[in-house]
């Protein structure tokens, strides 16, 4: 069993700041890429931002140098800070990791159950 927590979500005014948290459990044999996604009411989800094991990161245009993807390798977290947060950027974010659960194992990709931020204008 594998489960990823989200926390640090909330209401925040546009131009703030906001540093989401998300903590992958359970029966993990390794870690590969950690991300962040997220849907807006009536969208489809899409990607703010990836960060692969060794630090490689890749961001959505519409995130690119307000947002910043790190983790926590001996920790197996990950976390998302977001600057200059604007109305456009609310929505519920979901984390995910692409994991083994056993040596052999496949690559499976796990979901967190996912955090509101909303962000007023």
């Amino acid at each position: 069993q594998v489960q990823l927590v989200e926390s640090g979500g909330g209401l925040v005014q546009a131009g703030g700041s906001l540093r989401l948290s998300c903590a992958t459990s359970g029966n993990i044999f390794r870690i590969t890429t950690m991300g962040w996604y997220r849907q807006a009411p009536g969208k489809q989800r899409e990607l703010a931002a990836l960060i692969t094991t060794g630090g490689m990161t890749n961001y959505a245009d519409s995130v690119k140098g307000r947002f910043t993807i790190s983790r926590d390798n001996a920790k197996n977290t990950v976390y998302l800070q977001m600057n200059s947060l604007k109305p456009e950027d609310t929505a519920v974010y979901y984390c995910k990791a692409d994991l083994y659960t056993r040596v052999g194992g496949v690559l499976s990709n796990y979901w967190g159950q996912g955090t509101q931020v909303t962000v007023s204008s």
